[in-house]
């Protein structure tokens, strides 16, 4: 099975970070610049998405992706940026809950943060992004409807992942090689990285603090099979013009 982990396009917040006088939104939209990075990429996998040679060693995807599922979490930035993709490939593209960011829909408010918010709507879903297949449970009171996701949550739901990624997709005997594509968050990549290798969280040397930096609209690559994980590249933005790469 090969992973491939995209971040979603430059949302308000990212575009913002920079701002003191902005207020952060609970689930924020994609920026017009977001949308083009989403844009890019979609045609970007698309032209390179048929497989030219299978006898190579293919770890640069230089003969192509085959990608044959994707999934986006159900944050708005991350299902809009998906999407752009979906409609380009034309393969299963279902929402993936518990791929969401750190710390779930919540408030932003300086007086009032951290208190758990519904999240959109299944209807939102269906008007904006049609070809996305829903979970059955998802109704109108919106998708999250929990109290903000605490620090020892994070990591046990990035092994949950981990655990129902390979179970669901990976290698089985007389069955194609399937290529997954995930559009997620660069918060949730730093806890799927230490579930891959099994990583202590935010514990560097020298007792430095650690993150793996994703662009917006970046791919990473994991290869898993039967004896091992290999992590064939991170942060890839060389499908994207410079004045389209941000963080």
């Amino acid at each position: 099975m090969q992973l491939y982990y995209i971040r979603h396009g430059q949302s308000i917040n990212n575009a913002n970070v920079e701002n003191k006088d902005y207020q952060e939104h609970s689930d924020p939209f994609l920026t017009e610049k977001g949308k083009q990075q989403a844009q890019t990429l979609a045609q970007f996998l698309k032209e390179n998405q048929t497989i030219t040679n299978t006898e190579s060693w293919n770890i640069q995807n230089e003969f192509g992706f085959g990608i044959t599922h994707i999934y986006c979490s159900l944050m708005e930035r991350a299902a809009e940026t998906a999407a752009y993709t979906a409609r380009a490939l034309n393969v299963p593209f279902s929402a993936w809950a518990d791929i969401h960011e750190e710390g779930g829909i919540y408030t932003r408010e300086k007086d009032n943060r951290f208190q758990g918010l519904p999240g959109k709507p299944r209807s939102f879903f269906e008007q904006n992004f049609p070809e996305l297949e829903l979970p059955d449970s998802f109704d109108e009171s919106g998708w999250w409807n929990r109290s903000f996701e605490d620090m020892d949550e994070r990591q046990a739901r990035a092994d949950k992942v981990l655990a129902e990624l390979l179970e669901k997709h990976g290698d089985k005997e007389g069955q194609p090689e399937q290529k997954i594509i995930f559009v997620s968050h660069g918060g949730f990549f730093m806890r799927f990285m230490c579930a891959v290798l099994k990583l202590p969280w935010r514990q560097a040397s020298h007792n430095l603090y650690s993150w793996f930096l994703l662009n917006n609209c970046s791919i990473s690559r994991f290869d898993f099979d039967k004896e091992r994980v290999l992590i064939s590249y991170v942060n890839k933005v060389d499908h994207l013009p410079a004045d389209l790469i941000t963080a």
